[in-house]
């Protein structure tokens, strides 16, 4: 049974780059080799570094709201508690929610990396979004974007959906299926 689900917040909640050459754009604009990116993503996500409003506003202008999985989130809304479990740059969750990506939603937990220090896969995460839910990880459904976070997540006994950002009304009706199934 399923008592709280969490949802990834790009390529989930909203369509971010997947898919698309919206990144390829961004790193030749900016001068970003795959390398640097490698190396400073991950310290970005955990809060240990910043970026600047400008290249913050060169990711954010490119997302856009995904429509399609309002309803979801608002039918899970009714029967469970629901929360956000997000990879974020500093300052970049309240850019999204300024530019009105984020659909208006009472989210019961909302986990940013970047706040919190810790960023997926990292089994971290996982454990403290248990302990801010409140349940055990076999009642927790968690929708995702990335495989290797879906895999960790399977790892403490969550139950996962994998999300297609790229046929986004395919998945968010794939997903209602199978919530109504888990409640």
């Amino acid at each position: 049974m399923i008592s709280f689900v969490y949802f990834d917040v790009g390529g989930v909640v909203i369509l971010d780059f997947s898919g698309t050459d919206k990144w390829e754009v961004v790193k030749k604009e900016w001068g970003i080799t795959d390398a640097y990116w490698d190396d400073f993503e991950p310290k970005l996500c955990a809060g240990k570094e910043k970026i600047s409003p400008e290249f913050l506003n060169a990711f954010v202008s490119r997302f856009e709201p995904n429509p399609s999985i309002y309803s979801d989130i608002n039918e899970i809304h009714t029967k469970n508690r629901i929360g956000l479990l997000t990879n974020m740059y500093p300052g970049m969750f309240d850019a999204i929610k300024k530019s009105g990506l984020v659909p208006e939603v009472d989210w019961n937990v909302i986990i940013d990396s970047s706040v919190v220090g810790l960023a997926k896969p990292d089994p971290k995460i996982f454990k403290l979004a248990e302990q801010k839910a409140g349940v055990k990880g076999n009642e927790i459904l968690f929708i995702e974007n990335t495989s290797r976070h879906i895999e960790a997540a399977k790892s403490f006994g969550w139950q996962t959906f994998l999300y297609d950002p790229v046929h986004p009304e395919e998945s968010s009706q794939k997903l209602l299926d199978l919530f109504l199934t888990l409640v």
